[in-house]
């Protein structure tokens, strides 16, 4: 697939996707907009969509560096407890510092979002049965203990429904002032492609990066800490998004090969198009109401998830 297809894909559907809603604004209007479609444009649909695309480029290239750092074509934030761990963060945020801001809840989050990929790393080097379907299945099992424990703490400190908030990705509360922590994924993402290359390396493993001179775990270290980040942000900004960081890579990998510096704009306009079709497709589906981005993308991901599995049963 040709990367100006992706490009005119994304500028289309992001012109849609500016005018679907409950208030009727039609690109025939845009030069001639009363006060209030203009307040709804700018501080409504237009940080909509930028979150959107943000959280679709972010999610789909910490897929990507994941996957590539563990060898494993099915590790994702979403199957290597992630996710998960950084909404234990943001529960952990919530009990001791009841006022906090959303830079030191970011902070908490990414803290409990890099440790719990690190511990995942580690029981990972200890399994000796490598086997590509076996790995992720450790790390949802290892997401699924984490998440109760959230789910448990939360339970016994009334706070069920402020962490629920958290458990589905949603754009519709998506205005101006709520979602420009996503911007922090930018210069992260920059530095991804700046070490994409040394990524490469660092996947072919501990002994292979050493003898060419690379500090190996550096370099993973930088790798787990752009993860880290980037999903925690946009966990705490939009919620989780299942399956994205998980599909995406793969989905590109299958018509560009495995170049990880040459995937990563792919990765990127993939992800973000991805995110975009899925959350104009539920705000349509049940119009004038909405399905959560995480319930859309939830289900069309674990569609496309198991036919990549059924895809490479059938290649093995």
């Amino acid at each position: 697939m040709k990367l100006r297809y992706l490009w005119i894909a994304l500028i289309v559907l992001s012109l849609v996707s500016l005018f679907i809603g409950v208030t009727n604004i039609t690109p025939s209007q845009i030069f001639n907009l009363d006060e209030t479609q203009q307040q709804i444009l700018i501080h409504s649909r237009l940080p909509r969509l930028i979150s959107i695309v943000i959280a679709g480029m972010s999610m789909g290239i910490c897929g990507l560096i994941m996957q590539q750092l563990s060898r494993n074509k099915f590790v994702s934030p979403t199957t290597a407890g992630t996710m998960d761990s950084a909404r234990l963060g943001i529960l952990v945020s919530l009990l001791l510092f009841s006022s906090s801001s959303p830079m030191l809840r970011a902070l908490t989050a990414f803290t409990f979002a890099l440790l719990g990929t690190y511990i995942f790393m580690k029981i990972l080097d200890k399994i000796k049965f490598k086997d590509a379907i076996f790995i992720p299945l450790v790390g949802i099992m290892f997401g699924n203990i984490i998440g109760s424990i959230t789910t448990f703490f939360a339970y016994k400190n009334d706070l069920i429904q402020s962490i629920t908030s958290w458990l589905q990705g949603d754009f519709s509360m998506i205005m101006s002032g709520r979602y420009e922590l996503l911007y922090l994924s930018i210069p992260l993402l920059v530095i991804a492609y700046i070490f994409a290359n040394k990524f490469t390396i660092a996947g072919m493993g501990e002994e292979f990066s050493i003898n060419l001179g690379l500090n190996h775990k550096q370099i993973v270290n930088i790798g787990l800490i752009i993860v880290a980040m980037v999903t925690s942000t946009v966990v705490l900004t939009v919620g989780l998004i299942p399956f994205l960081g998980l599909i995406i890579p793969n989905i590109v990998s299958i018509y560009q090969g495995d170049h990880l510096k040459k995937n990563l704009p792919h990765t990127a306009l993939l992800g973000a198009v991805f995110v975009l079709l899925c959350d104009i497709l539920g705000r349509v589906m049940i119009y004038p109401y909405e399905i959560p981005i995480g319930l859309t993308v939830g289900v069309i991901g674990s569609g496309i998830f198991i036919y990549l599995l059924l895809r490479r049963r059938a290649y093995a």
